[in-house]
């Protein structure tokens, strides 16, 4: 999808969504004083999405005069977080079904997509090492970065790539050489030059295309991720 029409169709959407919770941080209980200031939104987010939701929440701030602590990290990472505080007003994690889990934990208060990660091999500049498709990054040598499975939703998703290909996770546990707790630190492998292909979404792989390439994964192989927006309990 074209990063204009994504982030077009992103800041739709949280406009539609945070107003509820701006609402919200108005209300204050007679018993209490007024609040000193712009009222505050907590926003959880996925570290994949974080340069546009950046753009959105500096608009949305000045133009709906609240202010908006973000939080990025892997999407995992974040649940943790959300579970452990108990408080906040937006989840935004890479995969909808973080937000699933969380509903199921009972911190969903309601949802809606927001727009779509669509997983792709990211390879060093020239692809010298002739990566074509998911089964090419078990061939013997290739250095692989992935995310981490218990972190982000680049890791859970790239597992359901290669399960979906019939490709064994030991075969392509081989070659793996760099797992990362955030989608953004494997595009600064390759980067660095440090590994020869990684997984990462779309959105993430164009950020690096002055230092890589990208190999698309053919769509009946691939597995699209839905990034939701989820308001929280506590909002």
């Amino acid at each position: 999808m074209d990063r204009s029409i994504s982030c077009r169709w992103l800041g739709i959407t949280l406009a539609v969504t945070i107003p509820a919770g701006v609402i919200g941080c108005r209300q204050e209980p007679a018993s209490k004083p007024a609040a000193k200031g712009p009222p505050t939104l907590m926003l959880f987010c996925g570290a994949g999405i974080q340069l546009p939701v950046a753009e959105l929440v500096e608009t949305f701030s000045r133009e709906h005069h609240c202010r908006i602590e973000a939080d990025y990290a892997g999407s995992e990472v974040l649940l943790s977080r959300i579970k452990l505080k108990q408080k906040g007003d937006l989840y935004m994690p890479g995969d909808k079904s973080y937000v699933e889990l969380a509903a199921e934990a009972g911190l969903i208060e309601s949802s809606r997509p927001a727009c779509y990660f669509v997983p792709t091999i990211l390879v060093a500049k020239g692809n010298p090492r002739g990566i074509t498709s998911l089964r090419d990054l078990t061939r013997e040598g290739i250095r692989l970065g992935l995310g981490d499975s218990q972190a982000c939703a680049i890791g859970r998703q790239s597992r359901k790539l290669f399960a979906k290909s019939n490709i064994s996770w030991p075969d392509v546990e081989r070659n793996l050489a760099f797992q990362s707790m955030t989608v953004n630190e494997l595009g600064m492998q390759i980067q660095a030059g440090s590994l020869d292909a990684v997984i990462v979404w779309d959105a993430v792989a164009n950020q690096y295309l002055s230092h890589g390439e990208l190999v698309e994964i053919p769509p009946e192989q691939n597995v699209i991720s839905t990034v939701p927006v989820g308001v929280l309990r506590f909002s």
